[in-house]
């Protein structure tokens, strides 16, 4: 029997989260120097302007959420010829085509910018390389800020290509097993930065946060039989120790890691707590309004700059003075909008028409 990745089993909560998440990048993002948020930012208690200004973290949870759902679709697969083919056209159609959209969005800024004679011929052929095919994770700052979460894109295509290999390593792994690939997710990165791997090969650095995903699947496996419904238990503890780590990071100092080290194993648990589900924080994100969002996210992470160029450009037209919460205001409301048009007119016809065509090649081969 032809196998195919199976029904996964769908946790509400884990989807809710993503919603969360991607607005804690969009706040980092708006509140950096000279941007709508700033004075706002500045104003608040130290603790709370270090935890909107950490929202370049939540990319670390965005990663272990990649390996745990990825480990979840394909629990119970075999993989032949066929689930191959599927697995890549998945893959591609998960993040290319909302992708080139936003690309789209910003065409008229990299076209200038292009045009610009600032740049050298051979600086520009590399830009649109990298960019057209997802590589800027590799090169670090290239000096351009079309679409600067993108690079996490270059990330999750390269966990792609090794998730087959690092879940067949753990799809059945014991209970020590699990825990010492965990430990090995918290130790390796640091081994990375001290043999001196550069920092600028970023989905290299983070292929830990992934593979700690996926442990942290195979942990939901073990403990969903005997306490579904406690994982507050887990998250609550987790989220608290989490924001104590980010507003005060001099805890990390003589570990040899960082602020990602010590949030790495805080975000295993609090993944397996939202799945296990239970308590309020829990119930709320799995609701229906944050569960379409949640649906909407990657839209809306990957939409939210090149919306802020043409924001930004309008707001300057119209000399709009608007005070920075509500300019904030305004510009959200406007990404999620964007992005609610986008998950239900690109991501899901996009998504379906490939999965259909694919379907249909590999019948007649």
């Amino acid at each position: 029997m032809q196998a195919k990745a199976s029904a996964p089993e769908y946790l509400p909560a884990l989807t809710g989260l993503r919603f969360l998440l991607a607005l804690w990048v969009i706040l980092h993002h708006i509140a950096g120097r000279g941007m709508m948020l700033e004075s706002w930012t500045n104003a608040q208690q130290p603790e709370a302007k270090k935890l909107v200004l950490g929202g370049y973290l939540a990319v670390q949870t965005f990663f272990l959420l990649s390996g745990f759902v990825l480990a979840k679709s394909y629990a119970r697969s075999t993989w032949t010829r066929h689930d191959v083919v599927r697995y890549v056209a998945a893959r591609f159609a998960r993040i290319y085509p909302v992708y080139i959209l936003s690309l789209g969005v910003v065409s008229p800024f990299i076209f200038g910018a292009m045009m610009r004679p600032t740049r050298s011929i051979e600086l520009k052929a590399k830009l649109l390389f990298l960019y057209a095919f997802v590589l800027q994770g590799w090169f670090g700052d290239l000096g351009v800020g079309w679409n600067t979460p993108a690079w996490t894109l270059s990330c999750e295509f390269f966990f792609y290509l090794w998730f087959p290999f690092l879940f067949f390593g753990l799809r059945r792994a014991g209970k020590w097993t699990t825990a010492g690939v965990v430990v090995l997710t918290i130790v390796f990165p640091v081994l990375l930065a001290h043999a001196g791997v550069p920092w600028t090969w970023k989905p290299i650095h983070h292929l830990s946060d992934f593979a700690a995903g996926i442990a942290a699947a195979r942990i939901y496996d073990f403990l969903a039989p005997r306490f579904r419904g406690y994982g507050a238990w887990l998250y609550l503890p987790a989220l608290v120790m989490g924001a104590v780590l980010i507003t005060h990071p001099e805890l990390m100092e003589g570990t040899y890691g960082d602020v990602n080290t010590g949030l790495r194993p805080l975000n295993v648990m609090a993944l397996v707590g939202l799945a296990l589900e239970g308590g309020s924080a829990a119930r709320w994100l799995a609701g229906k309004s944050a569960d379409f969002l949640g649906k909407a996210s990657y839209s809306m992470y990957i939409l939210h700059v090149p919306v802020l160029w043409w924001y930004n450009q309008w707001a300057h037209e119209h000399k709009l003075q608007l005070p920075g919460p509500a300019a904030a205001a305004l510009f959200l409301s406007i990404v999620m909008a964007v992005s609610s048009i986008s998950f239900l007119w690109v991501e899901v016809p996009v998504n379906r028409w490939l999965r259909v065509h694919v379907n249909k090649w590999l019948a007649s081969h």
